[in-house]
């Protein structure tokens, strides 16, 4: 049977993690939007400031997880992390003003500013609340937990494609990423209000530094080799997403001719489908097992991806869309419980920071590029706002859908934990 969460948990994993996804979603949509249509229409910036970023990401998850299992405490990195957060994702967009001194420093400015958000948003929910859903849960109930943050960030998506359309048209990107800022730190001080420290974390009698060497030594990492291969099954999947998701509205909009409202709606729709499954999946992922579905999801997300490419309108493209999201939702409940609850007990923040690297760095390194190459290589040339560029083609959601084989091979090697 799956635990119940406790109800004060449940509302601060919801306000933490609506908070922290509203700004990734916007980070991983709208910044490459507003840098594609505003700074240069070259698909490999793109795919330089994702590669960049995220790897901004995982160093700070790594080093400020670490110092958060060191010290013993969650709610001092998740309430400035948010705070910090909040006010650098509003001042991306600022980085427009600088075109007119070059293209290329223009670019530096927009990789700059997103690091720093980056370095604040990787601080507060890659480190710092995996570590707390970590903390705050069990095997029994992980997955529900998961479950649950991952509806969060459907809904995120949901909100931002749901209302990017109308607040660009009305306020113009500058209006909107100032109140996705607001939001993200409304949502992240309600999170923090009367929250305490989880009670099983101490303080730790040594530094960061040899926290972090500790994992590498061979007794540690032969300890976590099943962690590890589950990491490397989410890299897979994730570089499979990643080669065709940050291309997602400019594909649509370019390629298939959706304008930024239209887009936005399909998505919305498809979103609020896969948010109605979400919470039930966590549920199977608890009963069934996270190996199962995991190897289930695989098979139909890369087929999804496959049929999305083929899509010409806006029904087939609703339909195939909300099939790889649905699918995406699965994989990610099932293999983030999944590395969860193979965290050592002292080493939940740090190892969040592992989890990132495989979660986010590798698969946004590798998958944009790929992507950002086929785009080039393959893509359709045309003048956008008035500079030469590349459509990104169908091409991409093939490629995607054929690397997501690849996580067979890793996941036949993982095991499940089957008790705490």
């Amino acid at each position: 049977m799956s635990e119940k969460i406790p109800r004060d948990i449940i509302f601060r994993i919801i306000f933490f993690s609506l908070a922290g996804e509203i700004a990734w979603a916007v980070e991983n949509q709208y910044y490459n939007v507003f840098l594609y249509e505003y700074i240069s229409p070259m698909p490999i910036y793109v795919s330089l400031m994702v590669a960049i970023t995220t790897t901004v990401g995982t160093i700070a998850t790594i080093i400020m997880g670490s110092y958060s299992d060191v010290t013993g405490r969650r709610k001092p990195f998740l309430l400035y992390g948010y705070i910090f957060w909040a006010i650098t994702t509003a001042i991306f967009p600022l980085s427009a003003f600088f075109t007119p001194v070059g293209v290329f420093f223009a670019v530096f400015i927009a990789i700059t500013f997103d690091s720093i958000m980056t370095f604040f948003g990787a601080t507060a929910k890659n480190a710092s609340l995996n570590a707390y859903i970590t903390d705050v849960t069990t095997l029994q109930n992980r997955g529900k937990a998961t479950g649950i943050a991952q509806m969060m960030v459907l809904v995120s998506l949901l909100v931002v494609y749901g209302g990017a359309g109308i607040l660009i048209n009305l306020f113009t990107y500058y209006g909107f990423f100032y109140f996705t800022g607001f939001l993200v730190g409304l949502f992240g001080i309600l999170g923090s209000i009367k929250m305490q420290e989880p009670t099983n974390i101490k303080r730790l009698d040594i530094s960061v530094l040899t926290h972090i060497k500790n994992t590498f030594k061979r007794s540690n990492l032969a300890g976590s080799k099943n962690f590890f291969i589950v990491l490397v099954v989410i890299g897979c999947w994730g570089i499979s997403l990643n080669i065709c998701f940050p291309f997602l509205i400019i594909y649509l909009n370019h390629y298939i001719g959706l304008n930024v409202f239209v887009s936005s709606i399909l998505l919305f729709i498809a979103l609020f489908i896969s948010i109605i499954l979400a919470y039930p999946i966590g549920i199977l992922i608890d009963k069934v097992g996270r190996k199962k579905i995991t190897f289930f999801s695989i098979f139909l997300f890369s087929l999804s991806l496959f049929l999305f490419g083929l899509s010409e309108n806006e029904i087939t493209l609703l339909i195939t869309g909300t099939m790889w999201l649905v699918f995406y939702t699965a994989l990610s409940v099932a293999t983030f419980a999944w590395a969860k609850d193979l965290y050592p007990a002292e080493g939940r923040g740090q190892f969040s920071g592992y989890w990132n690297l495989f979660s986010g760095t590798i698969p946004m390194v590798i998958g944009p590029l790929i992507g950002g190459w086929i785009a080039t290589e393959y893509g359709t040339e045309a003048l956008i706002g008035g500079q030469l560029g590349y459509i990104p083609p169908p091409l991409i959601y093939f490629a995607a859908a054929i690397f997501a084989l690849i996580t067979f091979i890793p996941l036949v090697y993982a095991k499940e934990k089957k008790s705490d």
